[in-house]
């Protein structure tokens, strides 16, 4: 939280995953005579009213948003507001604008980062070396999520890593990442993958090897994965 020279505290960065909800709160930090507070999305084409609270009208939220926003705290000094079910259009910057008796209007910006980020996939196989095995994890997510291999054992480690990112038509960014896990003995042993975007929380997902669930078709051995979110 940051304040600036207007006397209002605010978020200056919110981040919340697709699907999600955002709360956005501005705080004015002197008491001064307010007759409105004003949410507006700001764009290139200007700034649009989402939600109004007026001293002798109440709150309400402008028709077009009644199903997306909320507002949280409707004080004339304290006020948020809650963007509900985000999608990719709810990114951008959100103004607030206290109109104030005699001092005019007071305003603070807050910026919204939505980001998506799926379940990652944890796949391994066998390697030509017995001591070996060749790890993979996939995930997919806005922007390009950070992909992290790891293995609990500690005479175990990780090597010859390579990734590859895809970007799908629907803007979301695919990573893989691959190693190959040196020291492995064919003893029981755990290794994870955790993604990640920006500083959102990550998602982690772990793989008993060589505990075999079952064998494809193909002949391939598949193992037992289990999820972690923090």
């Amino acid at each position: 939280r940051t304040e600036n020279v207007t006397i209002i505290i605010t978020q200056q960065t919110v981040m919340a995953a697709v699907g999600e909800e955002a709360h956005l709160n501005c705080q004015l930090m002197q008491n001064k005579d307010v007759v409105q507070v004003t949410w507006q999305k700001v764009s290139p084409e200007g700034e649009k009213n989402i939600a109004i609270h007026n001293k002798y009208f109440g709150p309400r939220v402008i028709p077009d948003f009644i199903d997306k926003v909320e507002f949280k705290d409707d004080g004339l000094q304290n006020n948020s507001i809650v963007i509900r079910n985000l999608t990719e259009q709810d990114e951008g910057c959100y103004q607030c604008l206290f109109n104030t008796y005699p001092d005019g209007a007071l305003t603070a910006i807050t910026c919204l980062q939505v980001y998506e980020l799926h379940e990652p996939i944890l796949h391994v196989r066998e390697s030509n070396s017995p001591e070996e095995a060749v790890v993979s994890c996939s995930a997919t997510g806005r922007p390009a999520p950070t992909v992290t291999l790891r293995v609990l054992q500690q005479d175990l480690h990780f090597s010859n890593y390579s990734s590859v990112s895809v970007t799908n038509t629907n803007g979301t960014v695919a990573v893989t990442t691959t190693a190959v896990l040196s020291g492995y003995r064919g003893n029981s042993t755990e290794v994870g993958c955790a993604a990640r975007v920006l500083s959102g929380p990550q998602i982690e997902v772990f793989m008993m090897i060589p505990e075999v669930k079952q064998s494809s078709a193909d002949g391939e051995k598949h193992f037992q994965t289990y999820t972690f979110r923090d």
